[in-house]
């Protein structure tokens, strides 16, 4: 990850589940089964250079296995 998570992630929403998302074959064969959402949210975020922005953060997420895949989509400051 080129960023850190440095604030709670708030406005959180479902944008898929289930066979809904295009990676949950892989994503049951990597991590395990689950009821797999994909997920959004926005949060601020450290970057390596030091700099703290507000990002749209989405990630998938399962009953019992977690937070999995974070990724930075856009900055929104």
């Amino acid at each position: 990850m080129n960023f850190e998570v440095v604030s709670e992630i708030t406005d959180i929403e479902t944008i898929a589940v289930g066979s809904k998302i295009r990676d949950v074959a892989r994503l049951r064969k990597r991590y395990g089964k689950g009821r797999w959402r994909k997920l959004k949210g926005i949060a601020q975020v450290r970057l390596r250079s030091g700099r703290i922005r507000l990002a749209e953060l989405h990630w998938y997420e399962a009953h019992g296995i977690g937070r999995k895949e974070l990724k930075r989509k856009r900055y929104l400051d």
